[in-house]
C-alpha cells in the first residue's frame, strides 16, 4: 500500500501550481507589459515578480543560511516598507526576460530545499518561526495575493481553486497574530468559521458551537485576508463584536499592519 501523501508535499504541489498559473499571465508579456501598474501603489507588473523572487531567496537563506537572514530582519526592523520597496525596485530594473528566469530558478530551488527539510524543524521568519508546510503555504498565500494584483493588472479575473484552502487556513491560524498586530486584547475563544468554496462545498474551522463566527464565501475571506479588498467590498457575516473587529484588522501575512486597499463604494 502507498503511503498517504505528507502535508508538505501537498502544499509543495499547490504552490507549483499557483507558481505556473503566475507565470502563465506574464511569459508572454512584451518588454513593455512588465511596467504595467498594478493596484498596489507604485508597482508595476515587474515589481510584483520581483518580489516574489526576492522573498523565495529570504526563504532560502531562513533554510540555509539562517545568520544573513537574521541580518536581513534586522536591517527590515529599521523601516520595513522601505526595505520591501527598496528590493522590488531594484528587481524591477532587471530585463523582464532576466527577472523571470531569476523567479524561476529561485521558486524551483526553494521547494526542493522546503522538501528537505528536516521534519520538527523551525525555520525563523519575519513573524513567529514555522515548519516547512508552514512555510510553503505562506509562499503559496503570497504567490496568490500578488498573482491577484498582476492579473488585476491585466484586466483578467482571477479563477478560485481549492489552492485557497491553504490561505483560509493560514488567515485563521494568524488571527491571533493580528489582534496583537494592533495591540488589542486576544479573544479568549476560537471562532467558527464557515465558508462556501469555489466548487459549492463548505470549509470549516473551529468549534460548531463558538459564541462568534464568521461565514461567506471562501474566495471573499482569503481576499480579506490578503488586504485585496476592503471590508465592505467582501460579502462576508460576522456575528459577535470581536469577529467583526477581526475583519477589520485580519492579515494572513508577516510584518507591520497592511494599510489595505481603498472601498470600491
Amino acid at each position: 500500500m502507498a503511503e498517504p501523501t505528507s502535508t508538505l508535499a501537498l502544499v509543495l504541489a499547490d504552490l507549483a501550481a499557483e507558481g505556473e498559473e503566475l507565470d502563465a499571465r506574464v511569459a508572454t508579456l512584451p518588454a513593455a507589459g512588465w511596467a504595467k501598474p498594478t493596484p498596489a501603489a507604485g508597482w508595476s507588473i515587474a515589481h510584483q515578480i520581483a518580489h516574489l523572487n526576492w522573498t523565495d531567496r529570504l526563504a532560502l537563506l531562513a533554510i540555509e543560511q539562517p545568520d544573513r537572514l537574521a541580518e536581513a530582519m534586522r536591517r527590515a526592523s529599521a523601516d520595513p516598507a522601505r526595505f520591501v520597496d527598496d528590493a522590488a525596485a531594484t528587481g524591477a530594473a532587471l530585463p523582464p526576460d532576466e527577472l523571470l528566469a531569476g523567479w524561476r530558478a529561485g521558486r524551483a530551488e526553494l521547494a526542493e530545499r522546503l522538501a528537505a527539510v528536516q521534519p520538527g524543524r523551525k525555520l525563523a521568519w519575519f513573524g513567529p518561526p514555522m515548519s516547512a508546510a508552514s512555510m510553503a503555504t505562506a509562499r503559496l498565500m503570497e504567490t496568490w495575493a500578488h498573482g491577484l494584483d498582476v492579473a488585476e493588472a491585466l484586466g483578467e479575473p482571477p479563477r478560485p481553486t481549492n489552492r485557497l484552502q491553504h490561505v483560509a487556513r493560514l488567515a485563521v491560524r494568524t488571527r491571533d497574530f493580528a489582534f496583537r498586530l494592533h495591540g488589542l486584547e486576544v479573544p479568549a475563544g476560537e471562532f467558527r468559521i464557515e465558508l462556501t468554496t469555489p466548487d459549492g462545498s463548505r470549509w470549516q474551522y473551529g468549534p460548531a458551537d463558538a459564541g462568534q463566527s464568521v461565514t461567506g464565501p471562501a474566495f471573499d475571506f482569503c481576499l480579506l485576508a490578503v488586504q485585496r479588498r476592503h471590508r465592505r467590498d467582501v460579502a462576508l457575516v460576522a456575528h459577535g463584536p470581536q469577529a467583526e473587529i477581526w475583519l477589520e484588522i485580519i492579515q494572513a501575512f508577516a510584518g507591520p499592519p497592511g494599510a489595505g486597499r481603498a472601498a470600491s463604494r
